[in-house]
């Protein structure tokens, strides 16, 4: 790593129009697996203005398949709880379209279990997980401080303390580094839909207070590198601004460019799909790689293919930073003695059989705090084990 570098993140707020998109996904996902745990669901939402429309494949156990209606309503119900009642994209009157139909029997076949079959892999595809001890939740920090600036925007819109707020927003922290660690920023910038007529002076100061929260203390840039709605006026926002699709904000959902990202999104689909499932279960072994003080970086990729159970790769790179004795050839050995890593394998340890995913769909998926059976991928469960590995 060069000694001295500038490295840049954005995050965008749950009422970004990809972030609606998402998050309409995995309330579907949701539903149907809180009606079937082993259900199977691959929805992409597209929203626009005034229109939410729904395709891809769902599969679940005859009796308790939700209705349109219970999908609809669970559509409407995330726009709601975003907070969209604007003219151009209201939760209640909004055309919405389903187009969800049966799970390919071929993609069936290869997924389920059958005989002495394990169950196999949904798709092919290669996975990463990542982790970093920039941050106290071992995150790239300047994902980190971009997600966090927009969850306090959300929070006063929400509450009521910045009325003058509306859903949609994006962020972007440019962090400097010196010997791989941040220690200042070097740009700022927020982009926020609000309220008609709204003084662009007040929102300016406003989030410049939010920037002063936020950022460590001493971290801010000067003025000339704080930008708030660099382009003016942003009334129109949301779908009605700019169309949102499921899936479009994986970088956002990961690492923020700090680390590679595989070929596929995570919102929309169920846990068979490794997209998701083997995206997770790798940052939770990179995870408690650097809790357990191993190393101060770790990445981790996985590789499967479509109706195969076990992994075709496993791959460990420390980037350098691991303590004596410990080496990325060893963890290799080591990580499938922990975890099963095939797709039955990782649901079960990590219990994501479970209607957990809407949480996840803005804000992240990586750097959350474990809760119950939310985020179990954050746990750091493994850290004794690694550590009397070496």
């Amino acid at each position: 790593m060069r000694d001295t570098y500038l490295f840049t993140s954005e995050s965008v707020s749950e009422g970004h129009p990809d972030k609606v998109a998402d998050q309409i996904s995995d309330a579907v996902v949701d539903l149907f697996i809180g009606r079937d745990p082993e259900a199977r669901v691959a929805c992409e939402t597209l929203v626009t203005t005034n229109r939410i429309v729904l395709a891809g494949e769902v599969r679940c156990r005859d009796g308790v398949t939700p209705t349109i209606d219970d999908i609809e309503q669970a559509a409407r119900e995330t726009v709601k709880k975003i907070g969209y009642e604007q003219h151009g994209f209201h939760w209640q009157y909004a055309d919405f379209a389903c187009h969800l139909h049966g799970q390919s029997a071929h993609i069936a076949m290869g997924v389920d279990e059958s005989g002495n079959k394990d169950e196999g892999a949904g798709d092919q595809g290669i996975m990463f997980g990542y982790a970093t001890d920039e941050t106290p939740d071992l995150m790239p920090a300047t994902l980190y401080y971009s997600h966090r600036i927009l969850e306090r925007l959300a929070a006063d819109r929400h509450s009521g303390a910045a009325p003058f707020l509306e859903p949609d927003a994006k962020s972007q922290v440019t962090l400097a580094y010196e010997k791989e660690m941040p220690v200042r920023a070097t740009a700022l910038v927020v982009s926020t839909q609000h309220a008609k007529g709204a003084d662009q002076a007040m929102l300016r100061d406003y989030v410049k207070a939010i920037f002063a929260e936020i950022m460590p203390e001493g971290w801010l840039p000067g003025d000339d590198s704080i930008f708030v709605n660099p382009t003016g006026l942003f009334e129109i926002g949301g779908p009605d601004g700019d169309a949102g699709l499921t899936g479009r904000k994986i970088i956002v959902d990961t690492y923020g460019g700090a680390a590679p990202h595989g070929g596929g999104a995570f919102s929309g689909k169920d846990p068979t799909k490794v997209d998701r499932s083997a995206a997770y279960v790798s940052r939770y072994l990179a995870k408690n790689i650097v809790a357990a003080g191993l190393a101060r970086r770790a990445t981790i990729q996985l590789s499967y293919a479509i109706g195969i159970a076990e992994p075709l790769s496993l791959y460990v790179d420390l980037h350098g930073t691991e303590q004596d004795g410990v080496s990325a050839a060893r963890l290799e050995e080591i990580l499938p003695q922990l975890v099963r890593l095939t797709p039955k394998g990782i649901r079960t340890h990590l219990g994501l059989n479970k209607p957990i995913y809407l949480p996840t769909a803005a804000y992240g998926h990586f750097g959350r705090k474990a809760e119950g059976d939310l985020f179990t991928w954050e746990k750091t469960d493994l850290v004794d084990q690694l550590k009397q590995a070496f």
